[in-house]
């Protein structure tokens, strides 16, 4: 596993396959602010309400110059079904190989009911517009998450 990403680390270069087809990379946000947040699974309660609050925050998002991109291991194909159910405003990355995921350090051991799996740890990454990590939040809750994300990306 690598050294864990910290505040000033060069973001992990990534290419995934995204919603509605083609890819993305994180060259494409150069020069801009960019939220990428981590989630595990597509529709589920807490994974839509993040989707959600990110969504209905695009245009402040915007405002302040700041791109958002979601990202997990769940094809582009269940991306695009969650996408159109909850009318999501930003990209959808799907990382099957979990490569990404990895690289971010958010592919981690869970347990649950004293089971083990390996599983996504919720977790936003505020990249700036020097391809630099400029604030990292892991094992979010998802209450409130979006809108402080936000405050961050406006102080950047």
């Amino acid at each position: 596993m690598a050294d864990e990403l910290k505040i000033g680390d060069a973001a992990p270069d990534f290419t995934l396959p995204r919603d509605g087809g083609g890819q993305m990379s994180l060259s494409d946000f150069k020069g801009k602010k960019l939220v990428l947040y981590f989630y595990p699974k597509d529709d589920t309660s807490g994974c839509t309400m993040e989707a959600k609050d990110f969504s209905a925050l695009a245009d402040a998002f915007k405002a302040v110059g700041a791109a958002v991109v979601g990202a997990s291991p769940d094809s582009a194909k269940q991306h695009d079904k969650f996408r159109d159910k909850y009318e999501l405003t930003f990209p959808l990355l799907a990382d099957e190989s979990k490569q990404v995921l990895e690289a971010y350090g958010v592919w981690v051991e869970k347990s649950m009911y004293g089971r083990k799996y390996m599983g996504v740890e919720r977790s936003t990454f505020l990249i700036g517009p020097d391809g630099m990590i400029a604030k990292i939040w892991r094992k979010v809750k998802v209450t409130d998450h979006a809108a402080e994300v936000l405050a961050a990306a406006k102080a950047l």
